[in-house]
């Protein structure tokens, strides 16, 4: 690995809940802010269900996973939690949340879509929060996605994604009909309208 070393002690899911809960306290820890040492990649992964394993072990409370996430933090293509004091690599297996639930503010021309995480963030859809919609290139299957914060994205779940389709609409974007649903002002396309099945 050419990042060096940090501390001697290799991070645990013990230090990293320590420091993260130390950093809480003030609020929402501002791990853009922060700059540790990398201390090499920790066991810790975030399966495409959202759930957080480590050591190959599910993480079963919640209140730790919600401290993990607020941690997190995405350099280029990698994940890593971040405290003041280190920085560990972690596997995130699609995106690092789910998106299980959504609210309609203000239902119309100009509603905003506010998401629900499953590590307890809101995010309003919009210019600054997209939604998008990637196809696997195998099956074509769509994975949508909104972004939750700092290059964090969260994948829409499948009754949530049902659930925007029934209050989406046709609009033409870049020389196509789409259909897609409107969020803070801004057009989301979520499938071509000739591909709409009948």
């Amino acid at each position: 690995m050419s990042e060096s070393a940090g501390p001697t002690d290799k991070p645990t899911q013990e230090s990293l809940a320590r420091a993260a809960a130390a950093a809480a306290k003030k609020g929402p820890p501002p791990v853009h802010l922060w700059n540790p040492p990398f201390c090499g990649d920790l066991d810790m992964r975030i399966a495409r269900d959202g759930s957080w394993w480590y050591l190959g072990t599910p993480i079963g409370r919640e209140a730790l996973v919600r401290l993990f996430a607020s941690i997190l933090r995405k350099d280029g293509d990698r994940y890593y939690l971040v405290t003041p004091v280190e920085k560990v690599g972690i596997v995130v297996e699609d995106a690092p949340f789910v998106a299980v639930d959504f609210r309609v503010e203000n239902p119309g021309p100009d509603q905003t879509i506010v998401f629900a995480t499953n590590v307890g963030d809101e995010t309003a859809a919009g210019p600054e929060n997209p939604i998008r919609v990637a196809h696997d290139p195998a099956t074509g299957e769509p994975s949508p996605y909104v972004h939750v914060r700092r290059g964090l994205e969260a994948l829409i779940d499948r009754k949530s994604f049902y659930r925007l389709a029934e209050i989406g609409e046709r609009a033409r974007q870049d020389g196509r009909e789409w259909f897609g649903v409107r969020s803070g002002g801004m057009f989301f396309p979520l499938i071509a309208a000739d591909e709409l099945p009948d």
